[in-house]
């Protein structure tokens, strides 16, 4: 799936509940511009993004904390995260690694891609194209009470919450 395609660089805002649902999702925001893309997520995935996000060390490896270890013992760099493609309503992704000037590119969702990127620090790009098909635009008074609105959720919700099972 590796392509040369426009990549929009993206902050990753957090994660939440989808209500009535009770998916969690990951939300990426175009750090220059104004559309968000939601992505829908694993419970796991959403507690280990949540907990790398909130700066939390497990008092043992997660799956994700250790992929990571092992990448960088293997002397690797995990460089970059691309969400590549939609297909059917499923989001594509690729890691993009590197080890002694040799570049690697994986294919991989995007949630467990997404949760070694903020690990490591790594930046996360999407496509172009996934985002002007995916992409929700909000207006700039609606976007800062959109973000305000999630980051106060956000400060509620704990590692626990994504443990939950539905009713």
């Amino acid at each position: 799936m590796s392509g040369n395609g426009d990549r929009i660089p993206v902050e990753v805002v957090g994660v939440r509940i989808e209500l009535p649902s009770n998916t969690p999702i990951v939300l990426l925001r175009e750090q220059s511009g104004r559309r968000h893309i939601p992505i829908w997520i694993g419970a796991p995935e959403a507690q280990a993004i949540a907990a790398a996000l909130d700066g939390l060390e497990p008092p043992r490896p997660q799956t994700h904390d250790l992929l990571r270890l092992v990448v960088e013992t293997l002397g690797a760099k995990i460089d970059r995260v691309d969400v590549v493609e939609l297909r059917d309503s499923v989001y594509f992704a690729e890691l993009q690694m590197s080890r002694e000037g040799r570049t690697f590119h994986l294919s991989a969702r995007p949630s467990d891609s997404i949760a070694l990127a903020v690990r490591s620090q790594a930046p996360v790009f999407v496509a172009a194209q996934v985002l002007a098909d995916a992409g929700i635009e909000f207006s700039e008074e609606s976007e800062e009470d959109e973000i305000e609105r999630f980051r106060e959720m956000l400060e509620d919700v704990t590692v626990e919450d994504f443990l939950k099972e539905d009713d």
